[in-house]
């Protein structure tokens, strides 16, 4: 099957996680990507803890074949140029690749690409068709866009964090860095949309994404401007204050989690704990109620899944008609034959050593009837596609990049 991307060209400017991400799911549509390094520094990842090579993982780099897993996994399925965005040879030749691209993303600070001349309004010069994706902590306008920002701190200022954690504990960051990667998900549907925006239209556009917007667009689907009159504590756990019981709940060998969206489920949980009287009774019976009484309400069904496993819990419940699950951990992921059978457990190749063992990656999560997705090739060194870029792509001859390396213009 065709890839749906096919034939499309980005530049990536990103670095760290947001932006390698973006540009990472692109690729898995069949995008060629093709990563722009600076010649006197490499990429940003590759160097970084924690790494992977011969010898396995390590915090420390034992040998040249040590490199950062954030880099093996983000990298992959990418070509790999070097240039120097601040000589004027370097911009010149840039400015040469964008006549022949489809897409920029760049996750600079504000004020960065304007500085280097290669912002929208010039880019938007050189070729009219361009979709240029800017993805920073707080966006391109308003009177923090210069602020820098990590996943930590827009987690902390989109209030996330505010939300995250049990009632009266500390504000607590998400286990894994979901400022990061969920606005990487933004990124790509701006650039699918501005894509197919051009299709109709003849013209590119400019995709502006802020990490805090993202995280707020989502956080602030729950009431939480009205938790204070109702009495509540921002920070709730594992609860969701529209549905009781709704928590994790231990068991005699781990965790469960059991949702209770209706009342229905909640005639279901009555009868498999032995409590039918409850079912219909005219308070517990409804989810109002329940809410409003949450804390008896958990108590009671802790003292039943106390003294079952998690796999009795979800089984009977689940039998019930109740949404159950077990709290996976790392380990029960990679074992789970849905993953595998889904294609998202896969092996992670080093440019070097090939196939890796013991170290895996995630796989395309979106799966078309007609169209073929996935991750095709290992991360590469900065600079690997040099020759082809330089000389295929814009005509350079290989003395003209002898020349230019000389000069640690590429």
């Amino acid at each position: 099957m065709s890839r749906i991307l096919e034939g499309v060209r980005v530049l990536d400017l990103t670095q760290f996680l947001a932006g390698p991400h973006a540009t990472l799911l692109l690729a898995g549509m069949g995008a060629e990507v093709i990563r722009i390094d600076n010649p006197k520094t490499g990429d940003t990842l590759s160097g970084s803890p924690l790494y992977f090579g011969a010898g396995g993982p390590s915090f420390e780099k034992r040998d040249e074949t040590d490199l950062g897993i954030a880099f093996l996994k983000r990298s992959r399925a990418k070509k790999s140029i070097t240039l120097d965005l601040k000589s004027p040879e370097g911009r010149a030749l840039f400015l040469r690749l964008v006549e022949k691209a489809d897409v920029v993303v760049e996750n600079f600070s504000v004020g960065v690409t304007e500085r280097l001349g290669i912002d929208w309004p010039r880019l938007r010069e050189v070729n009219p068709r361009l979709v240029y994706c800017s993805l920073t902590g707080y966006g391109s306008t308003g009177p923090d866009r210069e602020r820098r920002g990590y996943d930590v701190t827009t987690q902390a200022m989109a209030g996330l964090m505010s939300v995250t954690g049990h009632p009266g504990g500390p504000p607590t960051k998400a286990g894994s860095p979901l400022a990061d990667t969920i606005s990487a998900g933004f990124a790509f549907a701006g650039v699918l949309g501005a894509l197919l925006h051009r299709e109709k239209s003849g013209e590119g556009q400019w995709v502006d994404v802020s990490m805090v917007d993202v995280l707020f667009s989502l956080l602030f689907d729950e009431p939480y401007d009205c938790y204070r009159t109702l009495g509540l504590e921002e920070r709730q756990g594992n609860r969701v204050l529209r549905f009781s019981p709704l928590n994790t709940f231990k068991t005699s060998d781990g965790w469960a989690v059991i949702c209770c969206g209706t009342d229905a489920m909640w005639r279901g949980i009555c009868r498999v704990i032995g409590r039918e009287d409850l079912g219909e009774h005219p308070d517990w019976g409804r989810m109002s109620w329940r809410v409003a009484h949450n804390n008896e309400v958990e108590k009671l069904v802790a003292g039943w899944t106390g003294s079952m496993s998690t796999a009795d819990v979800v089984e009977r419940l689940s039998h019930a008609g109740v949404v159950a699950s077990p709290v996976h951990t790392i380990d029960d992921l990679l074992a789970w034959p849905h993953l595998q059978a889904r294609g998202m457990i896969q092996p992670v190749e080093h440019p070097a050593l090939g196939m890796l063992q013991g170290l895996r990656a995630a796989g395309f999560p979106l799966k078309f009837s007609g169209a073929e997705t996935g991750y095709e090739g290992s991360a590469v060194p900065s600079g690997t596609h040099n020759l082809e870029i330089f000389t295929e792509l814009l005509g350079l001859s290989e003395q003209d990049l002898e020349d230019l390396s000389a000069r640690a213009v590429i």
